[in-house]
């Protein structure tokens, strides 16, 4: 017990709200507005969620019962045109304890408003269907500038060639400055510092770069932890040794180390099918120092179409397949036919060739094509010129690597045509009729090197047969004709280009890029776009079969199983299920049209 009474604590006050002797309650009446409950109470409010069309969603608070009722009663204060739209005024203690976002338009808005937030679900206003309909006609990569800070603001210089020492008006400053503003390069030296190829300057400009670029690799293999690649920036380096041979791939397109290795394979294999794999060790085996551009002297056009086209976005090298000419599965049976009765048997492959794809192929039974030789091939009539530049008959010793890379085969080319197809530009214009020659050549391979006129007679005998039953004038006009509008393939979809591969025949297919993917830019914009997919998918230990991707200029799709692959680009406001449905029509239309669009199977003997 407490000694003094004074320190006892004092009374607490009485409640405002505390009851009259008479049992009445009066402090509330007086002050409708306070609250009448205990001072921690926590004043009512109403959560509500508004989701909009575009499928985000905001989260409003609101009054409880008092706002709610006079929201359904007319108003008659001077803010009345701003309570309508689900403001309110500042005007006594509940709305001061709301939170800014309450003043959002949190309740139904009139008019246009309306039908564009709030409109029925399951019944889009008109207006909503019209911004629908203008929204889905965008095409991917529209609304990106190329001329606004983005690396393909000078892409149509990206092939032009740096003036050498002769040329007045530059100096030695000014070339490399224009040699390092190119986007992709590719280098080969040998395994002591030898320069040997570069795709852009000459070999005098860039030694010093060479130099370094060897003293790196030498050092990393002294250390017994061989370099295969780095990162400068945004400059992504991919080393790949082979033998001797160094090859660096240096990019700021965007591409996968494992892209850019393929690529530097294929560069190889070029070498390798100029020298065969014996002669070369043999080079360096007497003399490590041997200066290789001489023997490959000749071949650097080969080499730089190559490069080009990987510059440019090859689908080809991007799937590792090829592409055939759709044509009706009787008339390539047919012309297999032709192929297997004029027969020499000196014949190894026999292949027709139009508008750079291929029309048939004949092969001995256990043998079989690669993709990456016919690429060479391919590389060699349709892309470097030097071939078609000759006209008529062509005999030329090759060696296929993926074949055999120790000896060589004899190829008999002949052209059925004598002019290239009339284009705009093919730097400009990259569709079927542009970028390639239309023309058919036929391509008869040999392993005896005295079998040029046996080849040669038959080719006579095809053409002969061919011409006899219309099935040249049927290739000629499939080649002119070229790939089918994505249109044409699957009629209303937002779908705007494809890659379909078919993994059984090692075969792709696409639509034509006209009229969003011509032009060399958008060309190599669609092309990052299915590098970025395709490397994505493929990576180690992602385990991904679907894909969808979405950016401010273009929606993507990728679909990988163990029959096909598939990859699609639509514009950016194409949702997924628009993407699945022109997916499903695209795969539709590959199996209806598969003996059309692939050779499968070819004529064996």
């Amino acid at each position: 017990m407490m000694d003094n009474e004074d320190e006892l604590p004092p009374p607490l006050p009485p409640r405002p709200s505390q009851a009259t002797g008479t049992g009445s309650v009066t402090a509330a009446k007086e002050n409708p507005h306070r609250q009448t409950g205990p001072t921690t109470a926590l004043s009512s409010m109403n959560i509500q969620t508004l989701s909009f069309p575009d499928g985000s969603r905001g989260t409003f608070s609101t009054a409880g019962d008092n706002n709610a009722q006079d929201a359904t009663q007319p108003s008659t204060s001077p803010n009345n045109g701003v309570a309508s739209v689900g403001f309110s005024a500042i005007g006594n203690d509940i709305d001061e304890t709301m939170s800014v976002m309450s003043f959002a338009p949190t309740l139904r808005p009139p008019g246009d408003l309306e039908s564009l937030l709030v409109g029925d679900v399951s019944k889009k206003s008109p207006a909503w269907m019209l911004l629908h309909s203008q929204s889905a006609s965008v095409q991917p990569f529209e609304t990106v500038s190329t001329e606004q800070g983005t690396i393909f603001a000078d892409f149509a210089r990206e092939f032009d060639g740096i003036p050498d020492e002769s040329e007045e008006g530059w100096s030695d400053d000014d070339r490399i400055r224009l040699w390092k503003s190119k986007l992709k390069h590719f280098m080969i030296l040998s395994s002591a510092g030898k320069p040997i190829y570069s795709r852009h300057g000459d070999l005098g400009l860039i030694n010093s770069s060479m130099g370094v670029v060897q003293t790196i690799i030498s050092f990393y293999e002294g250390a017994k932890n061989p370099l295969m690649g780095f990162t400068a920036g945004n400059t992504r380096f991919v080393i790949a040794t082979e033998g001797p041979l160094y090859f660096i791939a240096i990019s700021r397109l965007g591409e996968s180390d494992s892209q850019l290795r393929a690529q530097l394979d294929a560069l190889y294999m070029q070498i390798l099918s100029t020298l065969t794999l014996p002669t070369l060790t043999k080079i360096f085996a007497n003399r490590p120092s041997t200066d290789l551009r001489k023997p490959l002297q000749g071949t650097e056009t080969l080499l730089s179409s190559l490069a080009d086209s990987f510059t440019r976005g090859s689908p080809s090298a991007l799937l590792g397949a090829l592409e055939c000419l759709k044509i009706r599965k009787s008339h390539r049976h047919a012309i297999n036919n032709a192929f297997l009765k004029a027969r020499t048997e000196k014949l190894l492959y026999g292949l027709i060739v139009a508008g750079g794809k291929l029309v048939s192929v004949i092969r001995p039974r256990r043998h079989s094509l690669h993709p990456s030789d016919l690429q060479l091939i391919f590389n060699m009539l349709f892309e470097s010129g030097g071939i078609k530049a000759g006209g008529g008959e062509n005999w030329i010793p090759l060696c296929l690597p993926a074949f055999n890379n120790r000896g060589y085969l004899y190829m008999y080319v002949s052209f059925l045509d004598g002019q290239p197809a009339e284009s705009e530009s093919e730097s400009e214009s990259l569709d079927d009729s542009s970028a390639v020659y239309e023309e058919t050549a036929i391509i008869l391979i040999s392993t005896d090197k005295e079998s040029f006129f046996a080849l040669q007679q038959m080719r006579d005998d095809v053409v002969v047969e061919l011409k006899k039953k219309g099935l040249l004038d049927i290739v000629k006009t499939a080649a002119q004709k070229g790939r089918p509008a994505i249109t044409e393939i699957a009629p209303g979809t937002q779908i705007s280009h494809f890659l379909f591969k078919s993994k059984a025949n090692v075969q792709f297919c696409m639509p034509s890029l006209l009229p969003a993917f011509s032009n060399l830019v958008s060309h190599r914009r669609l092309m990052s776009l299915y590098n970025n997919l395709h490397a994505t998918i493929h990576a180690k230990h992602s385990h991904l079969k679907v894909l969808h991707s979405i950016s401010e200029d273009a929606t993507s799709l990728a679909w990988v199983t163990p029959i096909f692959e598939f990859y699609c680009v639509a514009g950016p406001n194409a949702s997924r299920a628009v993407l699945t449905q022109g997916a499903n029509k695209i795969m539709q239309w590959a199996k209806r049209e598969e003996e059309r669009l692939f050779i499968i199977g070819g004529g064996v003997f």
